[in-house]
């Protein structure tokens, strides 16, 4: 009974599964070149200590193993090539990309046939894009070292990670640094982007056109966007930071029907979170700490939640322009706001004055910058002091009708030393 049991399972199992080999193949002349061409499906090649010459194209699913490897793709191409499913590269440090290639050229490129790709545990130093994923669907790139170019203006380097209509792709706990964007999503959807961090690029990560994925737990530094997410809708973007960022360090750009939460934007040099015709979605649980901004919200954006955030230290808590009131609390739920002088006479948690950010003489500041020459003057205090004892005299903009007394703070992405 035995037997025939085990005789139907090997008979069930794909040929090329059943007769894979394990091969060593050394760092010398055509080795890799050779093993590469005489492989079947479902081996497993591992490589030497040492450097290989590449580029070099996969073309049949197998799984490259290295140990302290190194492939150098000479400057010409993409280093790595994969043009078949279910191949999987590990424990290698890739080097030597070209520089054409429609700035394609990278350590490692998942064509449209590359489907089900893993690429794990590997460094790649210097090239021009780090990891191409164009086309293959259900990807995986997960705890690589990317260390992009220094040369040449920022915006003419690569990206680290490129995601072009990969559906399923997973991006995960990745260490990226220097070059263009740390992770640049165009035409996309149904993809995960968690535990990453980037360091010292344009944006974190660019994200456009790409609709019902994941941005959690991932941590930018220095950047001078964090996370740009731009003409996507239903995103999910949870438990992020972003510190010491230049400009952003959430920017929406025409995106609708997404959720921002439990995300912690802290020192950013401009804004913590700048919305720009964005509609229906919601932002909670955040908090937006020591910006030049909190939220810069323009009147385009229409409908979108704002509740349970915490506004602390902001040089500018909002920055709003608009004839209308926007109600920022839901369901007598509203925000903290440090500089509120709010009192709590009954008990609750909400403060018992409603917040507002603005006044006449921000709006004026905002459209008519020198008038900063005037602040300290007596009838620019006369306004203000009016309006706070006749609120009706306002213009409209930002109120929060329940503001909490205590701020909630979300858990930050830990990754060993954030500096």
């Amino acid at each position: 009974m035995m037997l025939r049991l085990f005789l139907l399972i090997a008979l069930l199992l794909p040929v090329s599964i059943a007769g894979a080999a394990e091969v060593n193949v050394p760092a010398s002349g055509a080795a890799l070149a050779d093993a590469l061409k005489n492989a079947q499906a479902g081996d497993v090649l591992r490589l030497s200590q040492g450097t290989y010459f590449g580029p070099i194209v996969i073309e049949t699913p197998l799984t490259l193993i290295g140990n302290d490897t190194t492939i150098d793709g000479g400057k010409s191409g993409s280093v790595i090539t994969v043009t078949v499913p279910d191949v999987s590269l590990q424990g290698l440090t890739v080097i030597g990309s070209g520089s054409a290639g429609n700035g394609l050229d990278a350590g490692i490129t998942l064509t449209k046939a590359a489907d089900r790709a893993v690429v794990r545990d590997n460094r790649l130093l210097g090239n021009l894009v780090g990891i191409d994923v164009h086309g293959a669907r259900d990807a995986l790139v997960q705890d690589n070292v990317i260390i992009g170019r220094q040369d040449h203006r920022m915006n003419d380097r690569g990206n680290g990670i490129y995601i072009w209509n990969a559906p399923g792709t997973k991006v995960i706990g990745n260490d990226v640094r220097y070059g263009r964007d740390g992770l640049f999503v165009n035409t996309s959807k149904d993809n995960e982007f968690t535990g990453n961090r980037f360091r010292d690029l344009r944006f974190a990560i660019h994200y456009m056109y790409a609709n019902n994925s994941t941005v959690s737990d991932n941590i930018s530094i220095g950047n001078h966007i964090g996370f740009a997410i731009m003409y996507s809708d239903n995103v999910l973007i949870k438990g992020n930071l972003s510190m010491g960022d230049r400009d952003h360090g959430i920017m929406m750009n025409y995106t609708n029907k997404s959720m921002v939460e439990n995300n912690t934007i802290t020192r950013v040099k401009d804004k913590c979170v700048f919305i720009y015709n964005a509609h229906k979605n919601s932002f909670q649980g955040n908090v937006f700490e020591g910006c030049g901004i909190g939220i810069h919200f323009t009147a385009g954006s229409e409908r979108n939640k704002i509740a349970g955030n915490a506004f602390i230290g902001n040089r500018t808590q909002v920055k709003y322009v608009g004839s209308k009131w926007v109600d920022w609390s839901v369901d007598d739920n509203g925000n903290y706001w440090s500089d509120h002088a709010a009192f709590d006479l009954d008990g609750n948690g909400i403060a018992d004055s409603a917040y507002r950010p603005n006044d006449i003489m921000d709006h004026v500041l905002w459209t008519q910058p020198a008038a900063k020459s005037l602040l300290g003057s007596p009838a620019v205090q006369l306004i203000r002091w009016s309006q706070s004892t006749f609120p009706a005299m306002l213009p409209g903009g930002v109120i929060d009708r329940a503001p909490m007394m205590q701020p909630a703070r979300p858990d930050i992405p830990v990754w060993g030393d954030l500096n």
